[in-house]
Parts: structure tokens; sequence; C-alpha cells
């Protein structure tokens, strides 16, 4: 764990120092904001997973060895993000020659690695056992969630209708894939994180889904000290209705993204799938609430 806090910050430190001495602008936004981002998502991510292996017992081999590779997976993504952008070019969707293509694949290569990773340490995670029970269904469904919000990288990478129409007239695609759908990537988008704000983004999603196992990890910690009021399968049905609220907010989200809606600007559509979530969730977490004061004595009284 500690070495993928040293390999991760220090890509992070060289991207933030890149921010305050290199003023150049890549697709609309500074030239290390991507490596900046890329750095701490991933390397919270893979601090996380080798968190989380540690509570697969007598596997100390195989989780040696994914927790090293997990190590290796940041390098590799903090090495991309920071060539490219030493180059002055972006680090994804990018085919422009051999290099920048072979760097993209490599990349995703090893995030795809990480996701297995990770859907190794929820096996193991399901076949021992876990204390307390809400934390160790809090590691597997976020795990899950993670998993399921990867649909939307799968559609990042899929060449757009302006790709191939200019591939139809050229015979060329130098660059396959896009952040954005609608218009082109490089557009309005938010401070930070550059999330469109005219169009679709299938990065809201993936972000939304694989952070969410950090999210859920916290509400299975938080659940283990309170409320008294509240049984084991109280805690483990409240963290199964937050891994459902996840779930859902992702694909929702994705459905979003996919008809070219900014985030910020729902339709009417959104904004009653929303509603209709949050009242499910707000009403599953009431009657949960509900039945364990119920078996409290004198509870209500």
């Amino acid at each position: 764990m500690v070495a993928t806090v040293v390999v991760g910050g220090l890509f992070l430190v060289v991207a933030l120092v890149g921010l305050v001495v290199d003023g150049r602008v890549i697709t609309g936004q500074p030239a290390w904001a991507k490596p900046a981002r890329f750095a701490f998502s991933f390397g919270l991510f893979a601090v996380t997973l080798i968190w989380l292996m540690s509570f697969a017992r007598g596997h100390a081999r195989l989780v040696s060895v994914m927790s090293w590779t997990a190590v290796f997976c940041v390098a590799v993504e903090g090495v991309g993000g920071t060539w490219a952008a030493a180059e002055g070019t972006t680090s994804h969707f990018n085919f422009t020659s051999v290099v920048t293509g072979t760097r993209i694949l490599v990349m995703l290569l090893a995030s795809l690695v990480l996701l297995a990773i990770g859907l190794v340490t929820v096996f193991l995670l399901l076949r021992g056992r876990v204390e307390p029970p809400a934390l160790a269904w809090a590691l597997r469904l976020g795990m899950i969630v993670v998993t399921v919000s990867m649909v939307a990288v799968y559609l990042m990478v899929q060449s757009t209708p302006a790709q191939e129409a200019a591939a139809d007239l050229t015979g060329e695609m130098p660059y396959v894939g896009a952040h954005t759908v609608g218009p082109p990537d490089g557009g309005p988008g938010w401070p930070v994180t550059n999330f469109s704000t005219v169009g679709g983004d299938w990065r809201i999603p993936h972000f939304f889904g694989v952070h969410s196992l950090q999210v859920l990890i916290l509400l299975g910690l938080l659940l283990t000290l309170g409320p008294r009021v509240l049984g084991p399968r109280h805690r483990t049905t409240l963290v199964f209705i937050a891994a459902a609220l996840c779930l859902g907010l992702t694909g929702v989200l994705t459905w979003q993204a996919h008809r070219g809606q900014p985030f910020t600007s729902p339709d009417s559509a959104t904004g009653i799938a929303l509603t209709a979530l949050a009242v499910a969730v707000a009403a599953a977490t009431t009657a949960v609430f509900w039945h364990a004061r119920t078996l409290v004595p004198g509870a209500g009284r």
C-alpha cells in the first residue's frame, strides 16, 4: 500500500508542478490537468484494492502478486499520462502514430488488469469470512458497481459518427473514441474535472461508479459504529440499499450521457428517473429503521 501511495503521489506531484510551470492547453484544458486527475484517481483506487486484499485470508502469495501488479499498473498509467502531456498531445483516443497508439493500448490494458484484480479480490472475499457483515458486503458490492461502470469506458473507446464520417473521406481514423457525446472533446467543462457542460459525458458515470467503492466502504465502516438500534441484518440491508442507489445512479448517468445530455441540464425523463430512484431508496431506508425500532423493547411508546 505504501508503494502505491508513493508511486501515485510522485506522478501527482509531477503533474501539479506541470500545471504551475506549463501553460499549454490540450483539448480545452491545461496540459497537465488530466495526468493529475489520473494519478489521484488510479492511486486511490489501487490503494483501496490493496486494502481490500488484506481481508482475504489464506492467500498471501496471490495477494502479494496482485498488490505489486496494482502498483505497476498505477505506474503505467502515470508514465503514459506524463509522457503525453510532456509531448503536448492527448493520452487517450490518439492513434496518430505507432507510438501514441501503442501507449493508449498499454494504458487501457493496465486499467483492465486493475479491474481484473478487483474482481479476483471480490471472489476471494466472497469465499472468505469478513466481519462485520455490513463491511463485508460493502467491499463486495462496491466492486460490482465498479465493474458495471466499466460499460462507460467501453462506450468511450468506440468511434464517433464524426470520426467515421471523416474516415470515409480520408481512409484514416487518427482518433478513435471520445469523452463527450454530441459536441467534440475540448468544449466548455466543469472546473477541475472538465466534464462537459454542453453535451453528454461518459466520464461522469464512470467516475461515479468507480468511486462508489470508497463511498460504500465508508458507509460500511460507519455502520459498524452505530446507531445501536440497528442489528447486523439491518446494517447489511442498508449497505445493499446504498449499493442499489450507486448502481441505479450509474445507470441513469450512463443513459443521460448516451443521449448527449449535459449532467447539469437534465430533461424531464432524467428528472423522473432520479426522483423515482430517490423515493425508492428513501422508502427502503425508512422501512429498515422502522423495522429495527419495532424490535427494541419500549420503542415508540
